[in-house]
């Protein structure tokens, strides 16, 4: 059995996921009230923002910074993430479109919170390749509160939720290695726990997404 002092971690962690079940993800999509960034300043603190107070977004980003402590080279899957948000902002930014991208995001915060959860999940490059088209979807979203800016406060605002992603990844990731390093017996199941959590915040999204 986990160490109270490991899970204590792991709980503070996702703590902030079950806050945040309370709030709209769509919210997420206009950190700045709707109005289009207009500097390189307000472009960086928009998408420093997006994916903090977008609850499906900051639940996935945890739930991919555990994963990666849990696998073998997981450290790629934060980066294929969050290299494929860049690319998913652009696709937006391009006028494509992308199906139901508010039911997929909630579905990939339900999906990874299972691989979480799960005693067996798939291997780090798989996982990878499921974080890369989970991040088109939710840069994406992203995108749309970035559409019609000019070129410097989008730089601001792609360099903006880049870096907290990767920080928020890596905290997680952190937290989840020093909670398995307190375990002796079945390490991972401390961060299953959380896995299960993250579930529930998914289910919820999900759900919130279908009925509107």
């Amino acid at each position: 059995m986990p160490s109270r002092k490991a899970l204590a971690k792991v709980i503070a962690l996702v703590a902030g996921v079950s806050f945040l079940l309370s709030a709209s993800p769509a919210a997420a999509h206009h950190p700045f009230g709707g109005e289009t960034p207009s500097n390189f300043f307000e472009g960086l603190f928009s998408g420093l923002g997006h994916p903090i107070i977008g609850p499906d977004h900051f639940a996935f980003v945890v739930a991919v910074g555990l994963l990666a402590a849990i696998k073998e080279r997981g450290i790629l899957i934060p980066i294929a993430f969050v290299l494929a948000a860049v690319a998913g902002t652009g696709i937006h930014l391009m006028s494509l479109d992308l199906p139901l991208p508010e039911i997929v995001i909630s579905a990939s915060v339900l999906l990874f919170g299972v691989m979480l959860a799960l005693k067996n999940s798939p291997s780090s490059m798989v996982m990878a390749a499921l974080a890369a088209i989970a991040g088109l979807f939710h840069g994406y979203a992203y995108g749309e509160a970035i559409v019609g800016a000019e070129m410097t406060p989008l730089v601001g605002y792609l360099a903006g939720f880049t870096l907290i992603q990767l920080a928020i990844a890596s905290f997680a990731f952190q937290v989840g290695k020093y909670a398995m390093r307190q375990v002796t017996e079945q390490p991972t199941l401390v961060l299953r726990f959380a896995g299960y959590t993250i579930c529930g915040a998914g289910a919820a999204f999900l759900s919130s997404s279908i009925l509107g």
